[in-house]
């Protein structure tokens, strides 16, 4: 077997294997006497089809399938070897026909597209504003109002009003309006007050037990965190969903707002650690300014982002990456489509280039303990949207169970790794604090 790559420009490569028998006889001999073990005809016992039988049926399919494997490894491994930096995955060139039945000598060329190569250096010439919200006594009183209301006596009254919670199932409707085979479930709950949809808002007042109501997604929820949330989706389904649901009322819940007491302090953090007013209100005023840096933070990683995007100017084999992504996208799309969709997907492309550059040329690492201590954070802050806090058996239990999961572990080591590329930037770069009102904070 011989393997060439030609480099047709910077960002794009040939790779061409040739195969003779000597490479794939043997497989396709021992592909044989399986399948022969194996298939059943008229007039002969299972797994006693004379081979020559076998091989003028089914011989032609499984050289293409033998065939395919031997290439699949070999080009994988090739890269692997030759250090190859790739985007997307090679692609089969258009070439001739293959005549599997007649041929011996066979030859396969592979279009790859070529990461592009290029410097990021982070130094504090850089500037970027880094927006905070100015924590003042009325915000700290609006959170008061919020902690005291979680923590109240809970009521269920027959008709939703504009202070209570509406806990409903939630179905996917197809476009006849049927509840869609296989689509999305969800037990939640909806909170009135944090509705800002009109239409939401007037179709979930006044529902009684065993409601049912149809919204649109976007009515619901505002972002594609929101809907990735709520609905268990992912986070790239949930930025494109757009889809009616069906949500049937099965509980209405309303609170009275907790007395701000020993009691509710001890609820809330647990028993003697908060004794007054005053040091529930700091307490509070402190985990806003947790809260309010975690978003300043994702202010901060989009100005990042749309900055070295721009700076760096990163070209990408655009007709390459064009062709791979109708090739491997799940739902067929059009031409119109893709060309529509391509400038959102290289940008993201491009900023995921910068980021592993910078990963790459600071050795940033995460390790499996930082993997769990953020599972654990996460549960902790799903747990406390209800008021509630978690054992620390349930933090153990929960976060092994995350992280067994192959697409929840990758979500929570990418966003270590974009936490870390964040801090190294912050250090290494010029921030210019910019405080604004909390009204402010989340206006572009």
């Amino acid at each position: 077997m011989n393997i060439t790559k030609k480099d047709i420009d910077s960002l794009n490569a040939e790779i061409a294997i040739s195969v003779t028998p000597t490479d794939y006889e043997g497989k396709v001999n021992d592909a044989l006497k399986k399948a022969q073990k194996q298939i059943s005809m008229p007039g002969f016992r299972p797994g006693k089809v004379p081979a020559g039988l076998v091989k003028k049926q089914y011989g032609t399919q499984i050289l293409v399938d033998e065939l395919n494997k031997l290439l699949d490894s070999t080009i994988y491994n090739y890269i692997q070897e030759n250090k190859l930096e790739i985007l997307g995955n090679p692609l089969p060139k258009e070439q001739a026909a293959v005549d599997f039945e007649n041929q011996k000598d066979f030859e396969f060329i592979y279009q790859v597209g070529l990461a592009p190569q290029f410097n990021i250096d982070l130094n504090d010439k850089q500037t970027f504003t880094y927006k905070t919200v100015k924590i003042d006594d009325e915000l700290v009183e609006k959170y008061v109002k919020d902690v005291r209301r979680n923590f109240g006596k809970p009521q269920n009254p027959e008709v939703a009003g504009e202070k209570d919670v509406v806990f409903v199932d939630i179905n996917e409707l197809d476009e006849t309006g049927n509840i869609k085979p296989g689509g999305i479930f969800k037990s939640t709950s909806i909170s009135y007050e944090r509705l800002k949809n009109e239409t939401a808002k007037s179709k979930i007042l006044g529902v009684k037990k065993e409601d049912k109501i149809t919204l649109n997604v976007n009515e619901l929820y505002d972002t594609a965190i929101d809907k990735s949330v709520s609905l268990g989706v992912d986070k790239e389904v949930a930025e494109t969903l757009d889809c009616n649901l069906q949500l049937t009322v099965k509980n209405i819940a309303r609170l009275e707002d907790a007395d701000l007491d020993q009691e509710l302090f001890d609820k809330v953090y647990g028993e003697g650690k908060i004794t007054s007013e005053e040091e529930f209100r700091n307490k509070i005023r402190e985990e806003l300014g947790l809260m309010f840096n975690a978003d300043a933070d994702k202010f901060l990683r989009t100005e990042v982002e749309n900055s070295l995007v721009e700076k760096t100017n990163i070209q990408l084999p655009d007709t390459f990456l064009k062709r791979w992504l109708l090739a491997v996208n799940e739902k067929p799309i059009t031409q119109e489509e893709l060309e529509k969709d391509y400038p959102n997907y290289s940008k993201s492309m491009k900023w995921r280039l910068i980021e592993n550059k910078i990963i790459k040329d600071n050795e940033i690492k995460v390790d499996a303990d930082e993997a769990k201590d953020e599972a654990k954070a996460f549960i902790k802050s799903e747990y406390s949207r209800y008021g509630q806090v978690p054992t620390e058996d349930d933090l153990e239990k929960i976060s092994k169970d995350i992280l067994s999961k192959e697409k929840e572990a990758q979500r929570i080591f990418e966003n270590l790794y974009s936490k870390k590329v964040l801090d190294l930037i912050k250090e290494k770069c010029t921030l210019k604090t910019k405080e604004v009102s909390y009204e402010d904070f989340f206006k572009a």
